[in-house]
């Protein structure tokens, strides 16, 4: 039989081996995912994955399930938040290539038309990775984590137009290359 996050959690909690167990083989791959998506490298996403296991076990005591499917809404803010923070570190350091920038005036529901059809989701995912890693934050916060622009920029310590800036390049990189492959995928047959 198989047991429910409620109790998972409660053994857990209890720090139960066999728990811990069936939390990594059960949210690992989800939680990878995630960290794959803000990190450059699978070496990078698996650091930011065991980093994040270790915060949400540590902690679990003061996690309280307020509905289903809390759990899993809280281990996956902990690791978005995990890879936001190692990347706020990098972004500090690393312009944001020049800096502020204007509004492109783009709208950014356009991000959702692009050509990903016939293309492997991994494929899609090495192409954020890709990005430079403003674009893939900004992109990672915004489509996937459904952030503002004004969060994005207060969590980021940069303007709004900045986050919408780089959201618009992101999405015209990304398009730029998703064009690419698929006039290589035509070109081949």
């Amino acid at each position: 039989m198989q047991r429910s996050n409620e109790s998972l959690v409660t053994r857990l909690k209890k720090g139960e081996k066999k728990a811990m167990e069936e939390f990594y083989d059960k949210y690992s791959p989800v939680l990878l995912g995630i960290s794959m998506r803000y990190c450059d490298c699978r070496e990078d996403a698996e650091d930011m994955l065991h980093d994040s296991l270790m915060k949400i076990l540590k902690g679990i005591q003061q996690f309280t399930e307020t509905f289903e499917g809390s759990f899993e809404a809280w281990i996956k803010r902990i690791t978005a938040n995990n890879c936001i923070n190692a990347l706020r570190k990098k972004i500090e350091t690393v312009k944001l290539h020049g800096g502020e920038f204007e509004n492109f005036g783009h709208d950014e529901n356009e991000f959702f038309d692009l050509p990903t059809h016939h293309i492997e989701p991994e494929l899609v995912i090495e192409m954020i990775q890709s990005l430079p890693v403003g674009y893939r934050t900004v992109l990672n916060l915004f489509v996937f984590e459904k952030r503002s622009h004004k969060e994005i920029a207060k969590d980021l310590n940069i303007s709004e137009n900045t986050s919408k800036s780089q959201l618009s390049k992101a999405r015209n990189l990304l398009r730029k290359k998703l064009e690419t492959f698929h006039k290589l995928q035509e070109a081949g047959r």
